[in-house]
């Protein structure tokens, strides 16, 4: 189990790195003209890391309401 969350923190910590660093590159790329492809794919990649971050944290974080 402790190896599980181990493993689950060191990806949480890489996706939350990958968020960060696609939200600065998203941000210069808005700011002048640029392949909308592209800048449509970075933000779709941004969102599933979202998730994939909040699916994490949800199974880290014990559910007390229940």
């Amino acid at each position: 189990m402790l190896r599980d969350r181990d493993s689950m923190l060191r990806k949480l910590h890489e996706l939350r790195s990958e968020h960060r660093d696609l939200d600065t590159v998203i941000e210069r790329l808005v700011s002048e003209p640029t392949d909308q492809l592209h800048l449509q794919r970075l933000k779709k990649r941004k969102l599933l890391l979202k998730d994939e971050i909040s699916w994490i944290e949800s199974r880290l974080i014990p559910d007390n309401i229940a």
